[in-house]
């Protein structure tokens, strides 16, 4: 039995089906909707000390969060990015 870590990102966990399927997702969204890369990173920052990060998941909204903070319109469920 392995345990995921229940404060990283999907690109952190054991899970990497699931990650390269996420991954995929976010590569395929049009430049038109994606955030920068730097925008990406400082909101992954954010949301990997936040108390409400599970396995990947906000449990807030439900997200996922490496597809959340890589949409430019997309905003934070606790309002900190």
């Amino acid at each position: 039995m392995t345990l995921d870590c229940k404060k990283c990102l999907l690109r952190e966990s054991q899970d990497e089906e699931l990650y390269q399927t996420i991954a995929k997702y976010v590569s395929n969204l049009p430049l038109s909707e994606k955030a920068s890369p730097e925008t990406y990173e400082a909101r992954l920052d954010v949301c990997k000390n936040c108390d409400c990060l599970i396995n990947g998941m906000c449990k807030l909204c439900g997200c996922f969060v490496e597809v959340r903070t890589a949409k430019a319109k997309q905003r934070c469920a606790k309002d900190l990015w």
